[in-house]
């Protein structure tokens, strides 16, 4: 059964032009790279929610599980952390729409 990892967190202040290009130039060809495939992106624009939320898809959860215990994981979330804080994650059942 596929499987989804959603990932919250919130942009640091004043990072945010760097944050972007990041996202777009590594984290998600990175991502991609470990065999899973982006689904959603969503943005908080009001309320006490986590700024953004983002999933990506894989075909198991040990397929998730192989990919989040990864040197490869460990250095794109690293590098992740210099622009965001409260970064969070879990794995769940993919279905169609937006889960949190």
């Amino acid at each position: 059964m596929a499987v989804k990892l959603l990932m919250t967190w919130d942009i640091l202040p004043g990072r945010e032009q760097e944050y972007f290009e990041f996202v777009v130039r590594e984290f998600l060809p990175g991502v991609q790279k470990l065999g899973l495939e982006p689904s959603d992106a969503w943005f908080t624009m009001y309320g006490d929610h986590p700024q953004i939320m983002a999933s990506v898809q894989g075909a198991t959860v040990a397929s998730v599980q192989r990919v989040l215990e990864s040197s490869e994981w460990e250095s794109l979330t690293r590098q992740l952390l210099d622009y965001v804080e409260e970064f969070k994650y879990k794995i769940v059942n993919a279905r169609p729409g937006f889960q949190m």
